[in-house]
């Protein structure tokens, strides 16, 4: 499957020069539920194109402690820093779905974007979405408390972008903990609290927002 051919909106931007370029300097993987794609701290020689699957990034804080910074999906690019000069990666990256990626050689989409400011313009874009996403975590670790977090955490996991993807039924207790940056043994006992307070229901791994309103009052309000 070419670039162009899993998402037009992005690649039909560019130049057909460049874009054959970018064909002819990416490798195609695929990537099994579970499967680490890169670890924070490693060696970053290629910029990382989402061509179907979700992907979950996180930092690690510990020698067994994370948080969970964000899901990326079809159409987003990890690693993106690089092409600025950072020379590893600052954050890991694992499939939660199985999970399809093109590595892209770094100075091949550097060139592209330089010659193609509308294509260009699209991904920054979208790279600042994600740093407004990282600004909200940092609030949540500063002031909120844990309820507030977990609020903040499930707003995030039940945008309209995840709907289809069914995100919960991908993502363990741990992990929706690790998103709100609380424990896991905390991360249930407030989900067990929303549902008897009827703000969310739960059946298995599912979980449904029945109030979004209660939620948004609870992440703002800490």
């Amino acid at each position: 499957m070419a670039i162009s051919e899993n998402n037009n909106t992005d690649f039909g931007q560019i130049f057909p020069e460049d874009l054959k370029i970018l064909e002819g300097n990416k490798t195609k993987i695929t990537y099994l539920r579970g499967e680490n794609i890169f670890k924070q701290g490693a060696f970053a020689p290629y910029v990382i194109y989402v061509v179907s699957g979700l992907v979950k990034v996180y930092v690690q804080t510990g020698y067994d402690k994370q948080i969970n910074i964000g899901i990326a999906q079809k159409g987003e690019f990890l690693a993106f820093s690089s092409i600025f000069g950072e020379k590893v990666h600052s954050y890991s990256t694992q499939a939660i779905t199985d999970a399809e990626v093109c590595m892209i050689e770094k100075e091949s989409l550097k060139n592209a974007l330089l010659n193609n400011p509308d294509f260009a313009l699209r991904i920054t874009s979208k790279n600042y979405r994600n740093e407004r996403l990282l600004i909200e975590i940092i609030k949540n670790l500063s002031y909120k408390q844990m309820r507030g977090k977990l609020a903040s955490a499930l707003l995030y996991l039940s945008q309209d972008e995840f709907l289809n993807e069914n995100i919960f039924e991908h993502l363990s207790r741990q992990e929706i903990a690790d998103f709100a940056s609380i424990s896991t043994e905390s991360a249930i006992k407030f989900l067990k609290e929303f549902e008897k307070e009827g703000i969310v229901i739960l059946n298995g791994k599912n979980i449904e927002i029945l109030q979004q309103e209660k939620l948004e009052q609870l992440s703002k309000n800490g």
